[in-house]
């Protein structure tokens, strides 16, 4: 079949299938501070690393607006120039998705899920405690993409990792962090999620 996007369900199937098929995408679970000191969490599955010298992670909020334009990581990242990436581990799936609660900005949503946070080292912005890793982060730029949706933004925050905590449960006894310890999570399409159980290598050609 082909489509082009943008049309009215022209691919003729009863969901957009676009992100099912650039998929798994990892999941970027953003805390911030607003300017009151009120903790924000949100997950989001347009998230990745682009760069490692320095090493560059950005998350990039879409979907219908809030705060002026903005939703609530967005704003707070721009405003104190700080965020933390945690990664999600298996285990923490529910408290995930209870941390994607459409709820307002005074609401913390680590309070919802029931999870306890943690001071970082360098950022102001606190940690989940059961991450397996975190990547303390300065905001480095934030970029307005265009939206073909009225009532919806599509945006990309950048920001240069600062700081990197990985949980010594998770390095085997080669000094290798073994992904398989923690199952990191990864959205697929729809509805769906998958983990990382498996590992394999390859060697580049020479």
């Amino acid at each position: 079949m082909f489509f082009m996007p943008g049309g009215h369900k022209d691919h003729g199937l009863p969901h957009n299938p676009f992100k099912s098929l650039v998929a798994p995408r990892p999941i970027g679970w953003i805390t911030t501070l607003d300017e009151a000191g009120v903790i924000n969490l949100a997950p989001y599955s347009f998230f990745n690393a682009v760069s490692d010298q320095p090493p560059i992670v950005f998350f990039a909020p879409n979907g219908p607006t809030r705060r002026d334009g903005v939703k609530d990581s967005q704003a707070n990242a721009k405003a104190t120039g700080e965020f933390v990436c945690n990664i999600v581990s298996l285990d923490l799936k529910d408290a995930m998705n209870a941390t994607s609660a459409p709820v307002g900005p005074e609401v913390d949503e680590s309070q919802l899920a029931g999870l306890e946070m943690i001071p970082s080292k360098i950022v102001a912005p606190p940690r989940v405690a059961a991450s397996p890793v975190h990547l303390e982060c300065k905001t480095m730029q934030t970029l307005e993409l265009p939206c073909t949706t009225e009532g919806m933004s599509n945006f990309v925050v950048f920001g240069e990792v600062v700081g990197i905590h990985i949980d010594e449960s998770v390095i085997n006894d080669k000094g290798l962090v073994d992904v398989t310890r923690y199952k990191p999570l990864a959205r697929l399409g729809y509805m769906d999620y998958s983990a990382v159980t498996e590992v394999f290598s390859l060697k580049r050609p020479e």
